[in-house]
């Protein structure tokens, strides 16, 4: 995966009127969560192998255990074939957040750092925020 000059914006427009809505939606939650982490556009091959396309949210680095540094996002926003997924890469305790707050969000589908769901009217978006908040609490706490 890596940057591209496609813009968050123009990649939500581009989409159908369903899709753009939730899309726009979880952009505004997000923005509002993170307001001091910068976004772009994000494109390549994903984990798993398949070629996804992720806005992502706030910057970090980290070194793999092969010693490459790697730079990424703290939270991802992308839409598959099904539904959409939220990224979250912030751990407390080592554990994800998304693992914490699984039981909070609502009918969703959650892995080490991605909550998945197939509509709004799924997620429990006060919770979601909340989660989202404490990832840029643990940024900022990471950072000092």
């Amino acid at each position: 995966m890596e940057r591209v000059e496609t813009s968050p914006e123009d990649y939500i427009e581009n989409q159908e009127p369903e899709i753009k809505t939730v899309l726009a939606e979880l952009h505004t939650l997000i923005t509002t969560a993170l307001p001091d982490q910068d976004y772009c556009m994000w494109e390549g091959v994903f984990w798993g192998g398949s070629e996804q396309q992720i806005i992502g949210y706030g910057n970090f680095s980290y070194v793999r255990s092969d010693k490459k540094k790697v730079e990424w996002f703290l939270v991802g926003l992308a839409r598959q074939k099904n539904y959409f997924s939220v990224y979250v890469n912030a751990v407390e305790g080592k554990k994800y957040l998304a693992e914490i707050y699984k039981s909070q969000l609502g009918k969703v589908k959650t892995g080490k750092s991605s909550v998945s769901f197939r509509n709004l009217a799924d997620v429990n978006l006060d919770v979601l925020r909340e989660m989202l908040e404490h990832a840029g609490r643990i940024t900022i706490e990471n950072e000092s």
